[in-house]
């Protein structure tokens, strides 16, 4: 009996051991486009490959957003944060300035200097602390770096702490970086520029490696010609650019001893899903099912290589879909759901004129953007008028627009259900509104910024481990996310 006691208390400490230790090394791979949907259907043609592992061997999941998601890094920030919006001040990609009344990109930071290019960004604009944030408080030496496709994502993985952050340059074919990190632009990557690798790969011809009917969802064109792209002229939307990013990794592993001590490190990377003619997250090509089939492979690869470099028990890998397209709106009017476009900037500009004609010929609308029209404060403070007056008349104006759901002050929209998580209120306009379901804010030619179509979009999460962890019951929003990797 007591020999049982014994072997038991051998058990459970054993356990307890595996379970609180954690791993030299964090892979958290954050794919554009990535969807439950295309896994679960994609899944019984992969034999091998990294995904294949995952989804016999990982913690699987989906989890929805608490805001609304309009397709670019608010969900990033989200994911990375464990916080909402409103928390971590990343609403949209772009914000509207009142002083100059330009739109701006939210990471723009003209005290940084570019590294390789002219762009002057940082992280400074994000509120909240990251994983990468909470992991150098835990473990100040810890080993840091993002590697990803675009400035945005890339920086927001990167966090405010991380050792450096580099993104792939299309048209350069380099790596860039910025001065906003303490390393710069790693010695990896900058080997990797020299050595000319990223030029090379530009070079080939991306074609279906298999034959076109094995695939599952190939279009009508691609029966008759399959499809055949110069990687250099779609490297951003080709699986070559997620094959950098993973040989990047792996070179920064070897030439920094990333995960091969006591002292836990971090590689956060920013992969691609999508194809070059994708106009949807939902595969509904050949060359998309393609880029899967591709990244199966190179996320297998990364895993083999860690394996053999640090052992398959030190290090866990965390991949997590953003939504960027949603569902088109042809598959949307093939089901009788179709798909109505909103222009804030035509909005903004009907009131104007309204404006006008009750107070006079003047500019009382400094602009639109997102979901806010921005009032001229300066000229009604000169006017001595109400602002809150205006603010409910624009309100009672926008709500005779159709695809309008509801519209009120933007003091109120921070308050309002829906709203709150979603709005950060340094950006928020002095009138916010809601469209409708089936409505899209319009895609003009400066700036995108459709909202993803699909009202309550998922993303996959998947955590593999080489260790036994416990792991999260019920149903799991994108706040939760960052929780899954401490």
């Amino acid at each position: 009996m007591r020999k049982n006691h014994l072997y038991s208390t051998l058990i459970i400490s054993f356990w307890a051991l595996t379970l609180t230790a954690a791993p030299r090394l964090t892979v958290v791979a954050v794919v554009d486009g990535l969807t439950t949907e295309n896994l679960t259907m994609l899944r019984p043609y992969w034999s091998q490959g990294g995904l294949r592992t995952m989804s016999e061997e990982a913690f699987q999941t989906s989890v929805t957003y608490p805001h609304l998601v309009y397709g670019g890094n608010e969900t990033t920030a989200t994911l990375v944060t464990g916080v909402t919006p409103d928390r971590h001040g990343y609403s949209m990609d772009n914000y509207f300035m009142r002083r100059d009344r330009q739109i701006h990109t939210m990471l723009e930071d003209d005290a940084i200097q570019g590294i390789g290019t002219n762009m002057h960004c940082s992280p400074r604009a994000l509120l909240s602390q990251t994983m990468t944030d909470k992991m150098r408080l835990m473990y100040p030496n810890a080993k840091i770096y993002a590697i990803g496709l675009q400035p945005e994502t890339t920086i927001l993985l990167a966090g405010h702490s991380a050792n450096a952050c580099c993104w792939l340059d299309a048209e350069q074919k380099q790596w860039i970086a910025t001065t906003a990190y303490s390393e710069g632009l790693p010695t990896a990557a900058f080997e990797q520029n020299q050595s000319g690798r990223i030029t090379t790969l530009a070079a080939r011809m991306w074609m279906p490696r298999m034959d076109i009917p094995a695939y599952t969802a190939p279009t009508a064109k691609e029966r008759k010609k399959g499809f055949s792209y110069e990687v250099g002229d779609v490297l951003m939307r080709s699986p070559e650019a997620n094959t950098l990013v993973i040989e990047l990794a792996l070179a920064l592993q070897q030439s920094e001893n990333i995960g091969t001590d006591a002292t836990p490190d971090m590689l956060m990377l920013q992969l691609n899903s999508l194809s070059p003619s994708a106009q949807s997250d939902r595969i509904a090509s050949a060359e998309h099912e393609d880029m899967y089939l591709r990244l199966n492979q190179d996320l297998g690869y990364l895993m083999e290589q860690l394996d053999r470099r640090i052992g398959k028990a030190n290090y866990q890998v965390l991949v997590v879909g953003r939504p960027v397209l949603g569902t088109d709106a042809q598959t949307l009017s093939d089901i009788h759901m179709p798909v109505q476009q909103f222009n804030v900037d035509r909005a903004a500009a009907l009131t104007g004129t309204y404006l006008m004609a009750l107070y006079g010929h003047e500019r009382w609308v400094d602009g639109g953007y997102g979901q806010s029209i921005y009032l001229n404060r300066t000229l009604i403070e000169q006017k001595r008028l109400s602002l809150e007056t205006l603010q409910r008349q624009v309100a009672n104006f926008l709500m005779d627009f159709e695809g309008v759901q509801i519209a009120m002050p933007g003091y109120e929209a921070l308050r309002y259900p829906v709203l709150s998580s979603t709005l950060c209120k340094r950006h928020t306009g002095d009138v916010v509104f809601m469209l409708q379901p089936g409505w899209q804010l319009l895609r003009n030619e400066k700036y995108t910024l459709d909202h993803v179509i699909d009202d309550n979009p998922e993303s996959p999460v998947l955590l593999w481990s080489g260790t036994i962890r416990p792991m999260p019951q019920g149903t799991l929003t994108a706040i939760d996310v960052a929780n899954l990797i401490f």
